[in-house]
């Protein structure tokens, strides 16, 4: 698992099948002390996340774990939510949304 931040969401007009009706998500991988690191990347959302949240999300064939393994063609899926980044910054009780304010 690693942790990231919901930058943005993608519209697909043509997927695979098996993809239909799924949430794709922009995720910005992020470090101990939510600092961006490497490139944003698209992910399938299993927990209902939404933009500015703070999230967890796994790669390989872990990703596709949370759904039919056989039907969801799926290298990065968001599998949790945490709650507040106080959780993660050692008592730091900014919200997402101030978060992203900050970061513009």
């Amino acid at each position: 698992m690693q942790l990231a931040r919901v930058i943005g969401t993608v519209v697909a007009t043509v997927k695979n099948e098996a993809l239909e009706g799924r949430k794709l998500l922009v995720v910005q991988t992020l470090n101990k002390d939510l600092k961006s690191i490497g490139k944003p990347m698209v992910a399938v959302d299993a927990v209902g996340a939404g933009v500015g949240e703070l999230v967890f999300w796994c790669r390989g064939k872990e990703a596709s774990f949370p759904f039919k393994r056989e039907d969801t063609p799926t290298d990065c899926t968001i599998i949790g939510i945490v709650d507040s980044d106080g959780h993660v910054t050692n008592g730091s009780t900014k919200t997402a949304r101030q978060v992203m304010d900050d970061s513009r």
